[in-house]
């Protein structure tokens, strides 16, 4: 008797390969749909508390999801008046400048040596600044500290305490490895010392390392709101973030003009971002080596 041979697939509950073109849609899909969410859920609430930066307190308080009928410029000229914003925001540059500025100037003086082995316990002291990092911010000891120092209620003082070298240190230490250990060698036969070695050729070589972690410091610094409550009770010593509760009234709170604050404060970052943006990626590459 003869057997037929059948013409279906053997296994017929195997699904057959998709078409290269398929595959690519599909993929493209996924990721499209996943950078859009992931962008709304950045920009959406920027976006609205522009809009409403816009508005009237009585139109917006009537239709809080509304948009603007008319642009009132004038909230922004208010925010900055009214609230002594234009006092708070130049103490915020000075702070968000120098604290950062200090911390990654102790950063690469700590990380250099240790980087390098010049000094005994390099590895040790390397993983107790990466353990240190794990642990939680003592703001009690911080306080006491402060006032021991004289560094509590004084703008030199809290650039000092907001001067942290811990996160600087650990990136720092893997971008100096990456710079070839013969330049030393070769600065002192010439006779370079150790401070004019760091200033004019380590720092030129660290740059994209230095400008991400400044970039860091600064966002900290600017956005830092319990720091000012703790450690500066005088109000002509506080910040914008801490300048921002002359909007918060007991029975009300107008909220356009905190928005078009909001966006004044805003503003110095996103500048500060393009204008660092470039050395972003170099920065964060150089410094992925460990010790």
């Amino acid at each position: 008797m003869m057997v037929q041979e059948s013409s279906k697939p053997l296994v017929s509950g195997l699904a057959r390969p998709r078409k290269p073109m398929q595959w690519w849609t599909d993929h493209i899909v996924v990721h499209a749909t996943g950078i859009v969410v992931g962008v709304g859920f950045f920009l959406l609430p920027i976006l609205y508390i522009v809009l409403v930066s816009f508005r009237s307190e009585s139109g917006f308080l009537a239709h809080p999801f509304a948009f603007p009928s008319q642009l009132h410029f004038a909230n922004y000229v208010a925010a900055w008046k009214g609230a002594s914003i234009g006092k708070y925001f130049l103490n915020s540059v000075i702070y968000a400048v120098f604290s950062p500025a200090l911390g990654v100037l102790l950063a690469v003086f700590l990380a250099f040596p240790v980087a390098r082995g010049y000094v005994k316990g390099a590895r040790i002291l390397y993983q107790v600044f990466v353990y240190s990092m794990f642990l939680p911010g003592g703001l009690i000891p911080l306080f006491v500290e402060s006032q021991f120092l004289h560094l509590y209620d004084n703008m030199i003082g809290y650039i000092i305490l907001n001067a942290g070298a811990g996160l600087a240190f650990f990136f720092f230490v893997g971008d100096i490895k990456s710079i070839p250990k013969e330049l030393d060698e070769a600065a002192a036969l010439d006779g370079c010392g150790y401070t004019r070695y760091v200033f004019q050729m380590l720092i030129p070589l660290m740059k994209p390392a230095l400008a991400v972690m400044f970039l860091l410091g600064f966002i900290g610094s600017w956005n830092n709101l319990i720091g000012p409550i703790v450690f500066l009770p005088n109000s002509a010593l506080w910040p914008v973030t801490r300048g921002l509760f002359a909007f918060f009234g007991e029975f009300s709170t107008n909220w356009p003009l905190l928005c078009a604050a909001l966006m004044i404060i805003l503003a110095p970052l996103a500048a500060l971002f393009l204008v660092l943006q470039k050395y972003l990626v170099a920065g964060v590459t150089g410094g992925s080596l460990k010790l």
